[in-house]
């Protein structure tokens, strides 16, 4: 880009700051842009979640606005989208890059009819309705985020694989002191806490290993029914005294450094993963990781095998947690600091930027 030329502009859209995962990604990538050539704004519904504040420190235009609406009635559709269609108009968006998870196809719509360019990332693996071919009909680009994502859009030449990165200095195990205690080996887990994340078997495989010496802490809102089930859970199997829950953390760091092992046991079925950034967090942290052999947490940890287990089985879980307790916490540590090079070389920030500011300059 020439001296004084234009610089692109791009309003990137998320409905909110509620799980910090999604948007922790989005501040990483408004805040990593080039400022010299790309001009950053960013629009939800509302300034509902702890992590909204933080992303208000970046000092970026930040507009509540109505990014999405009902698709009925059709008949009106036109008019109920007109004020984010004038909204990104009379802004001159020239790129609307959208991380909502949802088949939504009003918002492309908007977009299009206000004169910009739209993107959005596949989050999830979901792929159940004919709103989804629209969405991504009506798309410029879609950038997907594990492999088999690309299965999902055969007729769509617009698109690209760009694994989320991340602030590898930022999540640095040097920032923070070991852990403290040698006599508890322990594990934790960091969810969105709904039903498919499927803790219940990390709960029932801490129960069958039988050993009062192991501990998990949960990290995740713990406020809803699915959170009151895995508690009753605990109280059934007795695991009270080993099992916590520690609520919504906005910086999970510290609980990541004072761990054993981190566990991501998601079901096979409904949303699954994209790509858990939760799970890579954990790995650059330089902690030993086990995760079900499903979509996002296979892309992840593709090139370790040994780390995976088959999505809902307890007694494999069980295994592979009795495996790493037996080992040395120098053992453990080697494998921790392995998966964190690994993250370094496979999802650096760096590379992430740099895919984005590539097809921004190519689509604009």
């Amino acid at each position: 880009m020439k001296k004084n030329a234009k610089k692109i502009k791009i309003l990137y859209t998320i409905p909110n700051f509620d799980t910090a995962g999604s948007g922790k990604v989005l501040y990483d990538l408004a805040n990593g842009l080039n400022k010299e050539k790309f001009e950053v704004e960013i629009a939800c519904n509302n300034e509902r979640g702890a992590f909204f504040n933080e992303v208000k420190k970046l000092g970026l235009p930040i507009h509540i606005i109505e990014i999405t609406k009902p698709f009925r009635p059709y008949y009106n559709l036109i008019f109920r989208i007109k004020p984010f269609k004038d909204f990104i108009r009379k802004n001159k968006f020239d790129i609307v890059h959208s991380w909502h998870w949802s088949s939504d196809w009003t918002e492309v719509l908007a977009a299009r009819l206000g004169g910009a360019k739209f993107i959005y990332t596949k989050k999830a693996m979901t792929w159940g309705n004919i709103h989804w071919k629209i969405r991504s009909y009506l798309s410029n680009f879609i950038i997907t985020i594990n492999e088999e994502m690309s299965n999902y859009f055969p007729n769509k030449k617009a698109q690209k694989l760009i694994p989320l990165g991340l602030d590898t200095q930022y999540y640095n195990p040097g920032l923070f002191p070991k852990k403290e205690t040698a006599s508890v080996f322990k594990i934790i887990t960091v969810a969105n806490l709904v039903p498919v994340k499927g803790i219940e078997v990390l709960i029932k495989a801490i129960h069958q290993l039988n050993n009062p010496a192991v501990h998990l802490e949960v990290l995740g809102d713990d406020r809803d029914g699915y959170a009151d089930e895995l508690k009753q859970l605990i109280k059934d199997l007795q695991l009270e005294n080993q099992i916590v829950f520690l609520g919504k953390h906005t910086d999970v760091r510290p609980f990541l450094a004072q761990a054993d092992l981190y566990v991501i046991p998601t079901l096979n079925s409904g949303r699954k993963e994209g790509m858990p950034m939760a799970l890579v967090e954990a790995m650059t942290m330089g902690i030993p990781v086990l995760g079900s052999d499903i979509s996002g947490i296979n892309f992840v940890l593709k090139d370790f095998p040994e780390l995976l287990f088959e999505a809902s089985n307890t007694q494999e879980l069980c295994q592979k947690i009795e495996g790493f307790y037996a080992t040395s916490e120098n053992e453990r540590q080697q494998t921790g600091e392995q998966l964190r090079n690994y993250c370094i070389t496979h999802f650096s920030f760096d590379t992430f930027i740099k895919a984005h500011q590539e097809l921004y300059n190519t689509i604009a």
